[in-house]
């Protein structure tokens, strides 16, 4: 485990790397606790309102972000100063993405059904960094030969194929098969030759005319979600927290 741990992580230069998802992970979650723990009125923890205005967390998030990041990119891949900015880098990622939602609706949906996409964005950056650190390298150019290396020709084609097969996944409103697909060769080929969810862009523009495949297209989406949805939920719920649920409404 030792000779492993050195070779892929120390010995390439991947320490700031484990520092700064360490750091994020653990940021995540302390956050979430104070904030659970803010929700549920128990603590000494409050939230910061100078002058009766929310500083929401992300605001730190960014300025951490952006000293760890410059200071990253001035200090190289090795060193203590390269291991201190990594650190302040995934402490402000963490705070930054634990209000993903927030930025993206430029609402404070927190706590409500669109402040799941806050945590599911950080699973999948987590699994990104992790698949990164364990070795996987996009289009697996780390296990090339250097006859294989020689063939730019035929590395670049391969880049484009997987790029396009990404776009399409993306497209087709398969997010994390997409984002998967950009580390795992050519995983995003299966999300481009499936049928696309509905809404998405894909769906729009050639389902339009073609109601057997809207039809196939909802049917799969639907037992998809039968089957995911529940699970997906509870993980995100246990992660980071359930949101509020919205008043009954009498008729």
């Amino acid at each position: 485990m030792g000779h492993w741990f050195y070779r892929n992580i120390v010995e390439p230069g991947k320490l700031p790397m484990l520092l700064a998802l360490v750091s994020f992970m653990l940021t995540f979650l302390v956050t979430r606790t104070v904030t659970r723990l803010i929700r549920a009125g128990r603590g000494p923890f409050k939230n910061i309102t100078p002058g009766g205005m929310h500083i929401h967390h992300v605001v730190p998030g960014v300025i951490l972000t952006v000293i760890g990041g410059f200071g990253a990119v001035g200090n190289g891949r090795v060193g203590p100063a390269a291991a201190v900015c990594a650190i302040v880098f995934g402490i402000g990622a963490g705070l930054v993405l634990d209000e993903f939602a927030v930025i993206l609706h430029l609402d404070d949906v927190y706590w409500t059904e669109q402040g799941r996409q806050s945590v599911e964005v950080v699973v999948i950056a987590s699994a990104l960094a992790l698949l990164v650190l364990g070795g996987f390298s996009p289009l697996g150019v780390d296990q090339l030969t250097p006859d294989e290396r020689q063939d730019r020709a035929s590395l670049i084609l391969t880049l484009v194929f997987n790029f396009l097969f990404v776009l399409i996944a993306l497209f087709k409103g398969k997010l994390r098969m997409a984002l998967l697909g950009t580390l795992i060769p050519f995983l995003a080929l299966f999300g481009a030759l499936r049928l696309a969810r509905p809404g998405s862009p894909w769906a729009r523009r050639f389902y339009r005319n073609r109601p057997k495949a809207r039809a196939r297209a909802g049917l799969r989406s639907y037992h998809h979600d039968r089957r995911w949805d529940r699970p997906r939920r509870r993980l995100q719920d246990l992660i980071g927290g359930a949101p509020d649920r919205l008043p009954v409404r009498k008729r």
